[in-house]
């Protein structure tokens, strides 16, 4: 018969103690950048719905603002609760780019998200 030596009582414990923080801290960097991954596909999308908006024939940088933001608020409102819209339309090109931070689900980071749309500006052009 075998004796265990009496300095390995909780162990197991003490070891759970350290590794569990550890472990729900890497969880939840796990989920922060799922939700920075899913804002910048959100971002992108919203500065094309802006871009889109300007660059129609009759289109100005202000609807193109509001589309941007509209598109934000309704598919991630909470999630980029600081988003911003910039459209540029000058002349036969209309830029539209959509920036904010991601909600932050660790403490202390702020991921910040960009999305940028470029396209022409449609113009009518007479048959000849």
């Amino acid at each position: 018969m075998t004796r265990r030596p009496r300095g390995d009582q909780g162990a197991a414990s003490a070891e759970l103690v350290l590794a569990t923080p550890a472990l729900l801290f890497l969880v939840m960097l796990v989920v922060q950048f799922g939700l920075w991954y899913h804002a910048s596909h959100v971002a992108s999308a919203a500065a094309q719905e802006a871009a889109a908006a300007a660059r129609v024939e009759g289109g100005t940088e202000a609807a193109g603002e509001e589309r941007g933001q509209l598109f934000v608020r309704q598919v991630a409102g909470r999630l980029v609760p600081d988003a911003t819209t910039q459209v540029e339309r000058r002349g036969d090109r209309a830029t539209a780019t959509v920036t904010g931070h991601v909600v932050s689900v660790v403490p202390f980071m702020r991921l910040p998200v960009r999305g940028v749309s470029e396209g022409p500006v449609e113009q009518f052009q007479p048959a000849p």
